[in-house]
């Protein structure tokens, strides 16, 4: 019943091989294109960084003119993963997904991109590093990634809509964007209030939390975001007899605590700096404080929750094996990979002439008009709040599902109304306001395209509702801790007796099982424990980490791959699943090649370990700076001509680093990226969330940014779907919905007679 595996033809380049990883991991067979000779990737260092992004995927050898090769291979594959600049020619049948730093259309497509280029024009750079210094890259190639999981979702999408009837298709995916609908707040604060907030340094702009010294290292952590947890808080520092001031009246109050973070942090850092990372993260812990060590990549295999779920695979090569980074979630139905092997160049070369039925019929004509979001028909029943869980589920409502979400007046998401993450150009509304939860343009954002339901869940005949929805809906979302859907009466078990089928996607920050699965975690404590904070810096003693949701939106995406991937499976076996989506697995997904490595890696600023010069210049203007990357010998020869230095040596000297700091200290950001990208050199300006919305030419021709009119906080515009289907294009249908505006028609679509509505709303059940 399941069929053929999926079968995928990568085109190898450095914004399609994670997703060419992901696809592995779902179980597909990925068949990597190389030239003769083998791909040079291999003969980087020592070939474990090849082995990090390949391993697990068949290798054919193909000439770059054999182009009848490469129709032969295609003629019975699924899916084209394509990371050539130019982009190859496919068969109609197939989900061909064209990965590019700046997409396949638009002023810019033709522009040069690295990782660090691509993440300064994205808008990633100007929220990393210290406000007064150089923006600083978040480390292991964090665009290329985000690229990727986006790349491994749009080929789940596509095969989704060829199985229902669509026929191929070409998914355009730009990593630019990508990295711009993954900056938290980044662009939202210009949005809606008209600002561009500095680089936070070792502090979350917007949440109480931030980076703080350890006895031995560093945490993350800070006040959370509930009373108790600051009460809490509060006590253990009263216990040792370290409060100083923080226990007078005053500090109760959330908004003084953020007008005078400085000082409770400071307070806050003398008593955390007493302790041993581990030590204080577990008493931290211990009291339902989320704080975390901030782990080095050679820390994570000790690490008790990683080992305890298997998340590491063992990676063959014929020089040996090592442990490697695993997977962001087990798929399907639990089963983890445990190992990977390298295949030598050309080893599959059989495939070329393997006779195959396609695993998806292909039905339709690719040329065709579009045929709707291809996930149309497909109700999603959303628990989630904050960021992580919204993410996903946007991603899955702006595909088309119907996505439903749950909360009430008494429990709505935090983010609707939560001072600290408000974002408004209007005055904050009265509490007994009905617009108090409805105008947060952090919430309108993640929540566009869906529905509400206002529905008190803390009662029998809420939870009764809550069951009903559930029989009525193909997914269930939820970002809850760990045990509280079982606290509910609604672990999987019970999910599976209302509805056999359904595909459950519980994202809890450590996972469902684990010595570790009561931990309590936001973005910046999951990332500490990856290893991403610590590798985020300058050098090993000059930690930044980064501080903005990163870690939640790998999350989302992930959980939004792991979604559309069991919704295929199901498709095929007739069965569920749940996806115990860890999201310090998801994010520990995204170290790279830090764990495989011959050396542990350190904080090195913006360098790359093999591109040369590269880095992040100032340019006339405030705060104004350019990002550069060298790949070449022939591209450190375009770069001289450009900058009038001929006669430079040594690209890898500090000289050449200094050489362009000269020259792009007398230009416009702007001005100097064009003049190096006409010469074929990867370059970019930083770009905040203004240059974004106003100035970039590219996403401007792309129509990234979309207008949207919500009831209450009027008309803005949104971050865009950055992943472009030709036949089955996503979307941004509607604003996000007010508290409970869709609660009586949601409950009709699922059966309930109007009198038994009233009678809930009559019983405040409705609220």
């Amino acid at each position: 019943m399941g069929g053929p595996a999926v079968q995928v033809i990568e085109l190898p380049g450095p914004f399609t091989r994670f997703a060419g990883r992901l696809l592995v991991g779902l179980g597909h067979k990925v068949v990597l294109v190389e030239p003769p000779g083998g791909d040079p990737a291999r003969r980087d260092g020592d070939g474990w960084a090849f082995a990090h992004w390949h391993a697990g995927k068949r290798s054919v050898v193909l000439g770059a003119d054999d182009r009848a090769g490469l129709r032969r291979l295609l003629a019975t594959a699924d899916v084209l993963l394509d990371g050539t600049p130019g982009g190859a020619d496919a068969p109609g049948h197939l989900v061909h997904v064209r990965v590019t730093p700046f997409g396949c259309s638009g002023p810019r497509a033709g522009w040069q991109g690295t990782d660090l280029v691509v993440a300064a024009l994205g808008g990633m750079l100007a929220q990393v590093g210290d406000p007064d210094g150089p923006p600083l890259a978040l480390p292991e190639n964090q665009a290329e990634q985000l690229a990727g999981v986006n790349a491994a979702i749009a080929v789940q999408l596509g095969l989704r809509a060829r199985r229902r009837g669509d026929g191929g298709q070409v998914a355009d995916v730009s990593a630019q964007e990508c990295v711009a609908a993954a900056l938290e707040a980044g662009a939202l604060a210009y949005l809606h209030e008209d600002r561009v907030p500095p680089r936070p340094g070792r502090e979350h702009p917007l949440v109480p939390h931030g980076l703080f010294r350890a006895a031995d290292g560093h945490l993350g952590g800070g006040l959370g975001g509930s009373p108790r947890m600051w009460d809490a808080l509060l006590d253990w520092l009263r216990e040792e007899g370290a409060q100083a001031d923080l226990d007078e009246p005053r500090w109760q109050s959330p908004v003084e605590r953020k007008k005078h973070q400085k000082h409770v942090f400071e307070v806050v850092q003398r008593f955390a700096g007493k302790y041993p990372k581990a030590e204080f993260a577990e008493l931290a812990q211990a009291r339902k404080l989320p704080w975390a060590p901030v782990q080095r990549p050679d820390e994570l295999p000790a690490d008790p929750q990683l080992r305890a779920r298997e998340f590491f695979v063992t990676t063959r090569t014929a020089a040996g094996e090592r442990a490697d980074l695993g997977f962001g979630f087990a798929f399907p139905e639990g089963r983890r990979v445990s190992s990977l092997t390298v295949s030598e160049p050309g080893a599959d070369q059989g495939l070329l002439d393997a006779p195959r039925e396609p695993a998806a019929p292909a039905a339709g004509d690719a040329g065709g008009g579009p045929a709707g979001p291809v996930l149309a028909g497909v109700r999603v029943l959303d628990l989630t709040w904050v960021l992580a869980g919204p993410y996903c589920t946007k991603v899955l409502a702006d595909h088309g599902a119907e996505v439903i979400k749950v909360e009430s007046r008494t429990r709505p998401d935090p983010t609707r109304f939560a001072p600290f993450m408000h974002l408004s150009r209007g005055p904050r509304a009265d509490p007994d306001d009905s617009a108090f939860y409805d105008g947060n343009g952090y919430f309108n954002e993640v929540n566009r395209n869906k529905r509400s339901v206002a529905l008190a869940l803390r009662t029998p005949e809420g939870l009764a509702v809550l069951r009903e929805l559930v029989a009525a809906s193909d997914v269930v979302v939820e970002n809850f801790s760990s045990a509280v859907m079982t606290r509910m009466g609604l672990g999987y078990g019970a999910l599976r007796e209302i509805r056999p089928d359904i595909v459950y996607v519980s994202m809890s920050g450590m996972g469902h099982t684990g010595p570790r699965n009561g931990w309590v975690s936001y973005a910046d404590t999951v990332s500490a424990l990856s290893g991403l904070t610590g590798l985020t810096g300058w050098a090993p003693d000059d930690v930044v980490g980064v501080i903005y949701g990163h870690g939640d939106i790998v999350a989302g995406l992930h959980a939004a791959l792991a979604t559309v991937a069991a919704l295929e499976h199901r498709d095929r076996t007739g069965r569920g699943q749940h996806v115990d989506l860890s999201q310090l697995e998801a994010i520990a997904a995204h170290m790279g090649t830090s764990v495989i490595a011959s050396e542990p890696p350190e904080p090195r600023g913006n360098a790359h370990p093999s591109f040369a010069p590269q880095g992040v210049y100032r340019c006339l203007g405030p705060d104004r700076w350019l990002a550069v990357s060298v790949r070449s010998d022939e591209e450190w020869a375009a770069l001289r001509e450009v900058i009038g230095r001929p006669g430079l040596g040594d690209r890898r000297a500090a000289s050449a680093g200094e050489a362009i700091a000269a020259w792009a200290r007398t230009m416009p950001a702007d001005a100097a990226a064009e003049l190096l990208q006409a010469a074929g050199v990867p370059a970019g300006a930083v770009q905040d969330g203004r240059d974004l919305v106003e100035q970039d030419p590219q996403l401007r021709a792309r129509g990234f940014y979309v207008r949207a009119e919500h009831p209450t906080a009027g008309a803005f515009l949104h971050e865009g779907v950055p992943i472009r289907l030709s036949r089955t294009p996503g979307g941004i249908r509607h604003a996000a919905p007010r508290l409970g505006a869709d609660t009586d028609a949601v409950l009709r679509d699922i059966g309930l007679p109007a009198d038994r509505i009233a009678a809930l709303r009559e019983g405040g059940i409705l609220r």
